[in-house]
C-alpha cells in the first residue's frame, strides 16, 4: 500500500497524542502535504540543515523531529539565514517535516520514559501527573526505582554511558546509594523541588537554573544537569522502534532511519587542552 503523510500523523497521534502538547507549542505536520506519499522516514532531535541533507542523501522525504522547525510565528523568511535556508530547501525538495515536541514530553512511553528505561529504572510513575488517556499515564518527568539500589559510582558510570557524555554538572553531592530517581528529559529545572518532595535521592534533567542549583546545594539534595541533548536523545531509537512496529503491523513498505549525523551541539574543552 502507498503510505501517505496523514497515515504517519495518525500513527504518531496514537503514540503521543498531539492534544497533550502545551498551548504555546507547535506540533504535527509543519511543512508538507498530508496526502503526499512517504518514501522513507528519518528521525532526529533537531530540524537543522545537516539533518535535512542527511534525509536527501538517504532518499527520505519525511522527517520526524522532537523540536519543531517552526516555533515562533514567522514575520520573514530570509533565505540567507539558517532557518530561512532550511525552509527553502525543505520546500524545494518537498520534504515533509513533522514535530512531536511537548506531546512526546507528556506522553506515556515518551521522552522521560525512554531516559528512565535506558538507565534501568523500574516502577515508573509521572513526576508531575497529567491527564489520563487510553494510552496510559501521562505527565511531565518520571519517578522510578533501582532494584537493587546502585552505589553512587555505579550510577554515574551508567549515567555517562546513557547520556553519551564524559562530563555532567552536579549541584549537591551524589548520594552514596541511590534507589529512587526523579528525572525529566530536556529542560526541567522547575521540577527539582517536586522531585525532592516526592522522595527522590536525586534529580536528573537539563538546563538547571542557577538559583535551583543553589537551592539544591543548601538543601543537600543532588541535582544533575545532563544537558538538553543528552537527556532527550534516548527517545530517538525508542521512537524508531515504535514506528517500525507500527509499519510491520500495518504492512507499510517503509524504511525508518535514525540520524547518523546529528550529534551533541556542545563539546567539553579542558583548559589544559585549549592552546
Amino acid at each position: 500500500m502507498n503510505v501517505q503523510v496523514h497515515h504517519i500523523l495518525a500513527a504518531l497521534d496514537h503514540l503521543a497524542p498531539f492534544a497533550l502538547a502545551e498551548d504555546w507549542d507547535n506540533v504535527g505536520l509543519l511543512i508538507g502535504d498530508p496526502e503526499a506519499r512517504v518514501t522513507s522516514i528519518l528521525i532526529g532531535l533537531d530540524p537543522d540543515l545537516q539533518l535535512l541533507d542527511e534525509a536527501l542523501a538517504r532518499g527520505a522525504n519525511t522527517i520526524i523531529t522532537h523540536h519543531p522547525c517552526i516555533f515562533h510565528p514567522l514575520t520573514t523568511v530570509i533565505t540567507t539565514t539558517p532557518a530561512g535556508s532550511f525552509l527553502e530547501k525543505a520546500l524545494t525538495h518537498k520534504i515533509n517535516l513533522i514535530s512531536c515536541h511537548t506531546n512526546l514530553d507528556h506522553a506515556a512511553s515518551g521522552v522521560s520514559d525512554a531516559l528512565a528505561w535506558a538507565l534501568g529504572l523500574t516502577a515508573l510513575t509521572p513526576l508531575r501527573p497529567g491527564v489520563m488517556m487510553g494510552t496510559g499515564a501521562t505527565g511531565l518527568g518520571r519517578l522510578g526505582n533501582f532494584d537493587p539500589p546502585l552505589s553512587g559510582p555505579a550510577f554515574m558510570d551508567r549515567l555517562f554511558q546513557v547520556l553519551q557524555l564524559n562530563t555532567v554538572q552536579v549541584a549537591g553531592t551524589v548520594p552514596a546509594q541511590i534507589k529512587t530517581v526523579a528525572l525529566c528529559g530536556g529542560s526541567g529545572s522547575e521540577l527539582a523541588e517536586l522531585a525532592r518532595t516526592r522522595g527522590a535521592d536525586l534529580y536528573l534533567s537539563a538546563e538547571i537554573k542557577h538559583h535551583t542549583a543553589r537551592w539544591a546545594e543548601e538543601c543537600e539534595f543532588c541535582v544533575i544537569d545532563g544537558s538538553h541533548y543528552g537527556t532527550e536523545q534516548p527517545i530517538l531509537p525508542f521512537l524508531q522502534c515504535q514506528m517500525k512496529e507500527l509499519a510491520i503491523a500495518n504492512t507499510w513498505p517503509l524504511e525508518i532511519f535514525l540520524t547518523q549525523t546529528q550529534q551533541h551541539p556542545f563539546t567539553s574543552i579542558h583548559k589544559n587542552n585549549f592552546r
